[in-house]
């Protein structure tokens, strides 16, 4: 799940609103990290706002963490952990901490923004199912 989570070049295939994603940079850290500046275009009917970001990949801790840096936003920050639970199973866990600079874009988009973020998990599950396959779960 990790993988899936890093490989945010692939975001615009199935992440609601995400339009475009390009990563401008990608940098191996001393600490074994690996940090990524990357631009996120959503579009959501006539709105198409991007953003920056910085993505860092810490997979000995499995843990990624998403920091703005320019955009719309006034912040924006979200976590992503994952800790495995055996064989083909890992509970993921997902925070997001996100304000609009603009009110006029806050009322325009943050509804469904926090619908789009609702659905996020289901896109991840789903993303995960097609590539990795639906666990299979013991009868009793």
């Amino acid at each position: 799940m990790f993988d899936l989570v890093a490989d945010v070049e692939r975001y615009p295939e199935f992440v609601p609103l995400c339009g475009a994603l390009k990563v401008r940079q990608r940098m191996a850290k001393p600490d074994g990290t690996e940090v990524l500046v990357a631009d996120m275009t959503v579009s959501f009917k006539l709105v198409k706002e991007s953003f920056t970001s910085r993505v860092t990949l810490d997979r000995a801790n499995l843990k990624i963490l998403v920091e703005y840096l320019q955009g719309p936003f006034s912040n924006l920050e979200n976590r992503w952990t994952f800790e495995s639970k055996g064989e083909g199973v890992c509970d993921v866990g997902f925070f997001l901490s996100y304000e609009f600079r603009s009110r006029m874009l806050a009322m325009l988009m943050g509804s469904m923004f926090d619908a789009a973020f609702a659905r996020f998990s289901t896109a991840f599950e789903k993303r995960a199912d097609a590539i990795y396959g639906r666990p299979k779960v013991a009868s009793s």
